[in-house]
């Protein structure tokens, strides 16, 4: 039986101590009461996930995914705890903030697990075919995630405390910017890898046996194709939030759960099945790790001749410096 959100509706009282009996939900943060077994489902659905995810990591050493989809895992798992916490009490405050919040910016942390995912491609099948290096891509996509993940942290938090309703909006339109800018990346995301393999259809593939044995794996190209799919479920969610947040917080999409549980929670689960059930560490098998890169910059020739230090046999022998100094000398 739907709840009429009007019903029961005291604009006088201080929304802090609303109770069902004394306020109605329009008074609340949303015009429905949060369904308790759906937003349950997920806050279960995503604890699980966590373990597998420990588990795999730690056993094929992948720690930087790990990190990265553990870090969401909890994310989306406090978002959608404090989703049943809001049914319970749909006026509390903290509860709205950490689900905005959290739930917000918990697809950044999946999105970046992925993006570690493509430098190890690169060097699997040729970084030198990729028009730019395993650390310009993973350094770029990263930054504009974590760009991303500053407006919508932010956006999240004034429009949680705002006073006035230009002042949450003002805080939305800064979430949406980071939305924008994370469905953006993610596309830039999609056309890199269109791009990269195009060129490597039309050239010399990296020629190592365990390179060829590993791309020639069944469990390596389905991998390959769940990250894609991936890409594209959390794509169609930080659309579908971006359209969400423009219609501001009294608008149709954002008091619609259907939506969102589908656009949001059922898109983030699905990209969360794929990464866990094609693991890269067990599509990559040992070449996860031989496909490592690092975030300096490589040395030139002469920076690492300049770091040598002279050893003691140098410094002693005649043409050494010690000797250069007796000749001089003498």
């Amino acid at each position: 039986m739907a709840i009429d959100p009007y019903a029961g509706c005291n604009e006088l009282i201080d929304q802090s101590l609303c109770t069902f009996e004394t306020c109605c939900l329009a008074q609340s943060h949303f015009l429905y009461l949060p369904n308790y077994g759906a937003n349950m489902f997920f806050c279960i659905f995503f604890a699980i996930m966590i373990l597998p995810q420990i588990g795999l990591g730690i056993y094929y050493k992948t720690w930087g995914f790990m990190v990265s989809m553990i870090l969401g895992l909890l994310l989306e798992l406090f978002g959608y705890e404090s989703r049943v916490q809001i049914n319970l009490n749909p006026w509390g405050a903290n509860p709205f903030l950490l689900y905005l919040i959290c739930l917000t910016i918990a697809p950044v942390f999946i999105a970046a697990a992925i993006y570690l995912c493509l430098t190890r491609v690169l060097v699997l099948y040729g970084k030198d075919i990729s028009r730019f290096a395993p650390r310009t891509v993973a350094l770029s996509f990263m930054f504009s995630d974590f760009l991303s993940l500053v407006f919508q942290a932010a956006g999240g938090a004034i429009a949680d405390t705002a006073n006035t309703p230009s002042a949450t909006q003002t805080g939305a339109n800064i979430m949406i910017v980071g939305l924008v800018l994370q469905a953006v990346s993610l596309g830039t995301f999609l056309i890199f890898c269109a791009d990269y393999a195009w060129r490597c259809s039309k050239s010399v593939l990296n020629d190592d046996p365990e390179a060829v044995r590993t791309r020639g794996r069944m469990l390596f190209k389905v991998s390959m194709g769940g990250l894609l799919f991936a890409t594209m479920t959390i794509l169609i969610r930080s659309i579908f939030r971006a359209a969400e947040l423009s219609g501001g917080f009294h608008g149709t999409l954002w008091n619609n759960e259907t939506d969102f549980l589908i656009l949001d929670g059922a898109m983030i689960a699905l990209a969360v099945i794929c990464l866990t059930a094609l693991h890269p560490g067990a599509a990559f098998g040992g070449q996860w790790n031989a496909a490592n890169w690092s975030f300096r910059k490589a040395k030139t020739v002469a920076e690492v001749k300049a770091e040598k230090p002279i050893s003691s046999s140098a410094w002693y022998s005649p043409s050494g410096m010690w000797g250069k100094m007796r000749g001089s000398k003498a």
